[in-house]
């Protein structure tokens, strides 16, 4: 069966899975090549101790990069710092302390990540690593603990969408500004979990900075992975990593590892199965502004000059933009000329490296001479740390990924994003401008669904003892979308410590229907909409549908934080989209009527062992739920199956 390039390198990465070839939508283990943790790396010793693991499975899958809060001097940050720097040194894991870049940026400029790796990571940004034809995505914490202990964490496929990019770039276009344009254009959670491959004939055209960029931003569009096919854009960058390493008497890859990745790059298989198609034709493209305060906007940036926007604050930070292209153009915008008296304008470097590079280059004293305020190579304000956070009242615009309300400084402020020429261009003349002129064109919207044929008789899986062969219940749907996991369980509990299961039970989904607690029981299947599950990382908003005796949720997607912290703790979710488009049909003038929570009365059947579910004679199929996602059930939650597999609960 042809794969996508996802499927064939989860393939190569798999531990434990099905014995067929792996399609979107599978569960397996996975063996990664690299894990990196940052300042998070105190919250995964944590989650490693109480596991009550003493050694790390393989300390080169180990990374850890200081890079979050270093500008913090607190001494219990400090604390936390010293420790991780011990740990590190114990278990002899390559550490990397404050002030030595950004953690995704010391992945790919030290040789971490190579084509066809799988690479990941306890941060969003993750994504970044599938600009050098890796496989990045983020973990969340207790799935890095895992990896420490074992070597493997669990994953589902995602379904793939190609981007094919056609044409070329116009003088004055970025990299940022590609993604800036995509975050636009499909705003309406088409891409929303799933895995993105640009292919097309436009690749060739785009640097690997601007790769990296739009790799790094797909995070914010909504994908897991954001992969680049490698051609010879990425062996130059990585023949240039090999030598500036080799000089440093450290070979994470050889020059014969060179030429097989030019001579047989990963690809995806002729025919292979996506579930959509985006074409972008890059000579559409001109600068674009996204916000205020979500990527989901974009403005022509010829557009927000006739508003004469007037901002108060200007970034070139982050692990998106900060890289010598990046300052490299900033530069030149600014040369000669001197940042606004209105305008701060701050300024740091996404590695040590490239600081120095860029400071041999003349580029950073350039950019000094200009008037720009510098920080520490790391993160910052992009993420609301340390000094020049927007503060009540500011506007800021800013090269960083990411401009949700409050996510720089105070809520009561407000956020741009564009590209680093358009950032130094206005912090001179004080107000959202470029430094040329730019044509006021908005690409065209080409978006296909494919319906992915992925061929193949019905599968039988084999049951694991302990796991259920089919669960019935009272069928309880929820046709929202976006049911976040405040509505499933309140803020006002989430830090008590006091909720006992029998009071969570009884405030399960009280902000999204009060009625809820006292109409559901036992017993009850929870169908869901779309992206279930989104919002915050509260574990509590699983672990409070086990109290209740929630079997198990059906939804037609999950958020993926949601899905990781559901079999984390050992809660089956399964994804149906079929069913849910059924459910609202049938069910079409309750919804109307603004029901939230509707309870026909009759059963539903899920069937684990054909994969399918049952309604009113209705068959609807599901991912089958093999080995590894079985497991995490029967051991109720992925710390209880690492410690029997390390031999520590028997």
């Amino acid at each position: 069966m042809p794969q996508t390039v996802v499927e064939k390198i989860a393939q190569s990465h798999m531990a434990e899975g099905p014995s067929r070839p792996l399609r979107a939508g599978d569960f397996l283990s996975i063996r990664p090549h690299r894990v990196m943790t940052h300042d998070n790396t105190s919250a995964v010793m944590s989650k490693f101790k109480g596991i009550g693991a003493k050694k790390i499975h393989d300390p080169k899958q180990l990374v850890f990069a200081l890079d979050h809060d270093i500008q913090n001097q607190d001494e219990s940050n400090q604390k936390k710092y010293r420790a991780i720097e011990a740990f590190a040194k114990e278990h002899g894991v390559d550490f990397y302390p404050a002030g030595s870049g950004i953690g995704h940026q010391i992945m790919v400029e030290r040789g971490y990540v190579v084509p066809g790796s799988f690479v990941v990571a306890s941060d969003s940004h993750s994504n970044m690593y599938g600009a050098l034809g890796a496989i990045g995505t983020p973990i969340v914490r207790t799935d890095a603990a895992a990896v420490w202990a074992t070597g493997e964490f669990w994953w589902q496929i995602p379904r793939s969408i190609e981007v094919r990019l056609e044409g070329k770039l116009p003088e004055g276009a970025t990299g940022k500004d590609v993604i800036i344009t995509l975050c636009g254009l499909y705003n309406h959670d088409e891409v929303l979990n799933a895995a993105i491959e640009f292919t097309g004939p436009g690749v060739a055209s785009l640097s690997m900075d601007a790769r990296l960029s739009i790799s790094n931003m797909t995070t914010e569009w909504g994908p897991l992975v954001g992969w680049f096919p490698v051609d010879e854009v990425t062996i130059a960058y990585l023949r240039g990593v090999h030598q500036r390493l080799k000089a440093q008497g450290i070979e994470r890859f050889t020059e014969a590892d060179l030429e097989s990745w030019t001579k047989n790059s990963p690809h995806p298989d002729a025919h292979a199965a996506y579930a959509a198609k985006i074409t972008l034709d890059l000579a559409q493209v001109t600068p674009h502004v996204s916000g205020p305060d979500t990527v989901q906007v974009m403005q022509s940036l010829a557009e927000m000059e006739r508003k004469k926007v007037a901002i108060h604050k200007a970034y070139l930070v982050s692990c998106v933009n900060s890289r010598l292209e990046d300052l490299d153009a900033a530069a030149r915008v600014l040369k000669g000329k001197k940042v606004a008296q209105s305008v701060q304008f701050y300024l740091g470097a996404a590695s040590k490296w490239v600081q120095e590079e860029a400071e041999r280059r003349g580029t950073w004293q350039t950019l000094m001479d200009a008037g720009a305020r510098p920080l520490p190579a790391g993160c910052g304000p992009c993420i609301g740390l340390g000094v020049g956070l927007l503060e009540k009242g500011e506007v800021g615009i800013s090269a960083t990924n990411r401009n949700f309300k409050g996510r720089m400084g105070s809520r009561d402020a407000q956020c741009y994003l564009a590209s680093p020429e358009v950032v130094a261009a206005s912090a001179v003349a004080g107000y959202i401008r470029g430094p040329h002129e730019f044509a006021d064109r908005h690409p065209e919207r080409r978006y296909t669904e494919l319906a992915a044929n992925r061929g193949g008789s019905v599968e039988k899986v084999e049951i694991l003892k302990g796991f259920p062969a089919r669960v019935k219940g009272r069928l309880v749907f929820m046709p929202q979308d976006n049911i976040n996991t405040d509505a499933i369980y309140g803020k006002d509990y989430t830090y008590r410590d006091d909720m006992t299961k029998e009071m969570m039970a009884k405030v399960v989904m009280e902000n999204y229907d009060p009625q809820f607690g006292a109409r559901t029981s036992a017993g009850d299947v929870i169908v869901g909409g779309f992206n279930f599950g989104t919002g915050s990382s509260r574990e509590q908003a699983v672990t409070c549908l086990k109290a209740k005796g929630i079997p198990l949720v059906i939804a037609a997607s999950f958020s993926q934080t949601y899905l990781r912290n559901a079999y984390n703790n050992g809660f089956l979710c399964v994804e149906v989209p079929e069913l849910v488009k059924r459910l609202r049909e049938q069910f079409a003038k309750e919804i109307a009527a603004k029901e939230k929570t509707i309870i026909p009365g009759d059963e539903i059947d899920i069937d684990f062992t054909s994969s399918a579910i049952t309604w009113q004679g209705e068959k609807f199929a599901f991912p089958p739920l093999g080995s590894v996602p079985q497991s995490l059930v029967i051991a109720e939650g992925v710390e209880n199956l690492v410690a029997k597999r390390l031999g520590l609960n028997s």
